[in-house]
């Protein structure tokens, strides 16, 4: 089994910077994690609990884990 390691500083800059990118790997049946080094705190808008469900659904979305 082939897995790849993103690893972003906040929730959102692995898909803004390579989401396309993770979604053809994922397609391609390699297995992909999605590790964020902060939970992107403090943000003008939102919540922690806001940015984690967004997080959990863009990587599902992509095919990838988090």
């Amino acid at each position: 089994m082939r897995r790849i390691l993103c690893i972003g500083s906040h929730p959102d800059d692995i898909e803004l910077a390579m989401g396309g990118t993770v979604a053809s790997m994922a397609a391609r049946s390699y297995d992909v994690l999605l590790l964020d080094l902060s939970n992107g705190e403090p943000t003008p808008e939102g919540s922690v609990v806001r940015r984690m469900q967004e997080a959990a659904e863009a990587a599902h979305i992509l095919g990838a884990k988090r």
